[in-house]
């Protein structure tokens, strides 16, 4: 497993439903539900995390 430094994102809400991001790869961003720190992670590019954020 890549060594992923994960940040509750800032989109994340306040009922519990978190999402944490990992930046700290280049050329990466890692998603994960924080509620499973053990589950599978998403990995995409910078540009589609880009995309997928601004698009609220």
């Amino acid at each position: 497993m890549k060594p992923y430094e994960f940040v509750k994102s800032t989109y994340s809400a306040s009922s519990g439903e978190c999402v944490e991001v990992a930046t700290n790869v280049p050329g990466t961003v890692a998603v994960r539900d924080s509620k499973f720190a053990d589950g599978p992670v998403i990995e995409v590019t910078p540009t589609a995390w880009a995309a997928f954020a601004g698009s609220r």
